[in-house]
């Protein structure tokens, strides 16, 4: 099965739902698409003018709310970061699969009720969307900022030993401090030089404290060396090393600032982890609340498109079609041989692209004989 939908609409009328019959059979017989009613409440109609803008005010939202799932989808597999395989297990609306949902849909008349207008509806509906989109910007602001933070800290970690931090590497031990005349630097020396550094380091300039080197780092390259010397010869001694290969790395041990920098690295870590877990319940509960409402809104555009096609009273079948995987040529010939006599014009134009439908700004592959609206629920692709 795939994980689009398409869901229609078409005249309640005998004839109608004879085709509508015909049109299960036929899918069903063919292996063409899993088929289910799609129940949509008896709304309170208002005037035909008010359900033209309502029309495309639902079109406007029908996007926003796409998009915003969408959104969410992302970021709850960016806050999860390397438990992907998991994300669609907090993807799930009213504690079931989405699919499931889809399929089973049933209007929620508590949160949503049918017997107010329809514009109501609409706007309890757009209302509940954008603030679930401000609160998105609010908390993933505050989390991204603060993952930013600690994504800098940790590259100043991994780089190689010419510019990563040394906090987590150097310790006091490792150093001579508060000596008028004598300091501790820190050498780069490439692995393949490492013989040649114990030979020569002691020589490489006057006043070197002999046998003062240790290795306390190595990378794919080479190692961090200590040596000691006096401090009026490390001019001297910078300009040797360089000439054998060997890197003086400017760095000063000041404990202050290492253990800032260390304590900074623990709070962001900490926060982080005490973020994690109430923004992804956020993101689950409201990704679930923003996709029933998209859902609802996919019926209400039903309701509306089809009282202004079909015209009143109100009487239409709405069929939610689940198309299998490379079927969907098939499915969209058997649909129009089915209910052409909706509208021959449209049924013709899409055999004809070139044909233009009369006082219709649609492109031709957006409009057929029947109502037609698609879901898509890849919502990560």
């Amino acid at each position: 099965m795939s994980s689009e939908f398409w869901l229609i609409s078409a005249p309640g009328d005998k004839e109608n739902l004879q085709a509508l019959e015909r049109m299960n059979t036929v899918t069903s017989k063919s292996n063409l698409s899993h088929n289910t009613k799609f129940a949509i409440p008896d709304f309170k109609v208002g005037t035909l003018d008010s359900l033209v803008g309502l029309s495309d005010e639902l079109g406007k939202l029908d996007s926003f709310a796409e998009s915003l799932i969408k959104k969410m989808a992302q970021c709850v597999v960016e806050v999860m970061e390397d438990a992907k395989g998991r994300v669609h297990e907090n993807l799930l609306a009213n504690g079931v699969d989405l699919t499931s949902f889809v399929t089973r849909f049933e209007w929620d008349m508590a949160k949503y009720p049918a017997k107010q207008p329809l514009v109501v509806v609409v706007d309890t509906l757009a209302k509940q969307l954008a603030q679930i989109e401000t609160d998105l910007k609010a908390r993933t602001a505050a989390y991204n900022t603060l993952k930013g933070n600690l994504e800098n800290l940790e590259k100043k970690s991994s780089g190689n030993l010419f510019t990563r931090t040394l906090a987590d590497i150097v310790n006091k031990e490792d150093f001579v401090l508060d000596s008028e005349y004598l300091i501790t630097l820190l050498v780069i020396v490439p692995k393949p030089n490492y013989s040649q550094w114990q030979k020569r380091y002691e020589s490489l300039s006057d006043m070197v404290v002999p046998r003062s080197t240790k290795l306390i780092a190595e990378d794919d390259e080479g190692g961090l060396f200590t040596v000691t010397m006096f401090r009026k010869v490390i001019n001297d001694f910078k300009a040797k090393a360089k000439e054998n290969k060997f890197i003086v790395r400017e760095f000063f041990y000041d404990e202050k600032e290492i253990k800032t920098e260390r304590e900074e690295m623990t709070k962001l870590l900490s926060e982080k982890k005490q973020q994690y877990g109430p923004l992804l319940r956020w993101l689950k509960v409201n990704f679930s609340e923003a996709f029933i409402a998209w859902i609802h809104l996919k019926a209400l555009r039903v309701f509306v498109e089809s009282v202004l096609r079909y015209g009143l009273p109100v009487n239409f079948q709405a069929v939610l079609l689940q198309p299998h995987k490379k079927a969907t040529k098939r499915l969209r010939e058997v649909l129009n041989s089915v209910f052409k006599h909706l509208d021959e014009v449209a049924a013709a134009s899409i055999l004809d692209a070139s044909v233009d439908i009369p006082g219709l700004q649609l492109n031709n592959q957006d409009y057929f004989p029947y109502v037609y609206f698609h879901i898509d629920l890849s919502l990560l692709d």
